[in-house]
């Protein structure tokens, strides 16, 4: 019977509890509605403003310029660099102009790439690393490619330390086939050339032992023993 008591006196402090925090829920709701509801209007307009925004104004500004930078694309592949920055024809914008005139969209973020290995193939270095250097990579690829990029001209403006340390991000954005012992192979070369033989081999090492089957995994074998050779290992 005691037992059965004690059961009851706990289900009805239950009961009270619950009773309690359902008042004190709906005195919390009284005193504060008007701020709840501020918060939520506020969340409507954020939403509602950030949808405006991304549907009725970015992606039609997107679009266009995905419009008017296709005859500078085609400019770019037949290697007319100059042309695809400036004026491409037809009455179509450039890279630079895209760039300028429809900031804020993909097509804009792309062109700065663009323009950074145009700029890199004209010679202008430092046009080439500024473009590439306010280019945003959405994935590891693109990544690679831009550091890889940015490798490029600071070798040829003959800061080998700079471009070795973005060759070396290059090769480690992600693993990827080709483009992965591409990078280390520069890493590699560069290493070899300024006569860091152990960072160089650890280069050479990883394109054999993870990239056999590429390009320059197929010949490595000749830069290790190039390597043991002028570390008197031959």
């Amino acid at each position: 019977m005691a037992a059965q008591r004690r059961k009851k006196e706990i289900q009805d402090e239950t009961l009270i509890d619950l009773a309690q925090a359902k008042v004190s829920a709906e005195h919390f709701l009284e005193r504060n509605s008007k701020m709840l509801i501020g918060i939520l209007v506020g969340l409507f307009v954020i939403v509602g403003g950030y949808l405006f925004y991304t549907y009725m104004i970015v992606e039609p500004r997107q679009k266009e310029a995905v419009e008017q930078m296709f005859q500078a694309e085609i400019q770019f592949e037949k290697d007319s660099f100059d042309l695809a920055l400036n004026n491409p024809g037809g009455g179509y914008a450039g890279f630079l102009e895209i760039i300028d005139q429809y900031g804020g969209t993909r097509a804009a973020n792309t062109a700065k790439y663009y323009a950074g290995i145009s700029y890199l193939n004209l010679g202008n270095f430092e046009e080439a690393i500024r473009y590439l250097e306010d280019f945003s990579p959405k994935d590891d690829i693109t990544k690679a490619m831009k550091l890889g990029a940015l490798g490029d001209a600071y070798a040829e403006q003959n800061d080998l330390d700079k471009a070795l340390s973005q060759y070396q991000k290059a090769a480690n954005a992600g693993d990827n086939a080709l483009l992965t012992p591409y990078y280390l192979m520069k890493v590699g070369q560069l290493s070899e050339m300024q006569n860091n033989f152990s960072e160089a081999r650890k280069a050479y090492e990883r394109i054999r032992d993870e990239y056999p089957t590429a390009d320059e995994g197929v010949d490595i074998e000749k830069y290790i023993v190039r390597l043991d050779a002028k570390e008197g290992k031959g």
